[in-house]
């Protein structure tokens, strides 16, 4: 059976760079909504000339589109033995409509690995990737607004999961590779 891992955390809490790491231990592919929107919109799909009529007028791209994206992304070969989700679902909407995909392969959410980081932590380290990075429009008042909003977001996808029996939780303040070794095992098990 395929192995299909929806990894969650807040900006900031790695995810992406824990993804990365599994991606290359596991051999399972990272599908990130951020890099399908972009492949979609690069490439003119039809999906991504759809999402970039919502993106213009400064909107969310509807649920069954970003479903729809996933959908693609998942028969391709490479996706065969299952991946690693990192920013879907975001809703539970979006996460009943993966359950649904899922059947379709036969197949299930193995785990679901959140990555919990302290919003104080969490500030601190957005700030400094705004520092990095030269975004002067991250200062601490938005990215906690930002912070607020994700958890009032987030929390219920967490309950649903955590409802589920599938939700496990990671201490993402730990030292990067510590942090992995414990997502290891969790998505081992």
């Amino acid at each position: 059976m395929a192995t299909y891992v929806v990894l969650m955390g807040a900006p900031g809490a790695g995810k992406g760079t824990q993804a990365k790491k599994l991606e290359n231990k596991l051999g399972l592919p990272q599908v990130a909504t951020g890099d399908l929107f972009r492949y979609n919109q690069k490439h003119e799909t039809e999906l991504g000339k759809l999402a970039r009529t919502y993106i213009d007028k400064g909107q969310l791209v509807p649920d069954n589109v970003t479903v729809a994206m996933v959908r693609a992304r998942l028969i391709q070969p490479d996706c065969a033995q299952g991946v690693i989700l990192d920013g879907f679902p975001r809703n539970t909407n979006q996460a009943e409509a993966l359950e649904g995909l899922l059947a379709e392969f036969h197949s299930t959410i193995k785990v679901v690995p959140y990555i919990h980081v302290s919003q104080d932590e969490l500030v601190k380290r957005l700030l400094k990737r705004a520092e990095i990075e030269g975004r002067s429009d991250d200062n601490e008042e938005t990215i906690r607004t930002r912070m607020k909003v994700y958890a009032e977001q987030t929390q219920p996808l967490l309950d649903y999961y955590q409802d589920k029996g599938l939700l496990v939780e990671v201490n993402g303040e730990q030292d990067i590779d510590k942090v992995f070794q414990q997502l290891l095992e969790v998505v081992s098990k």
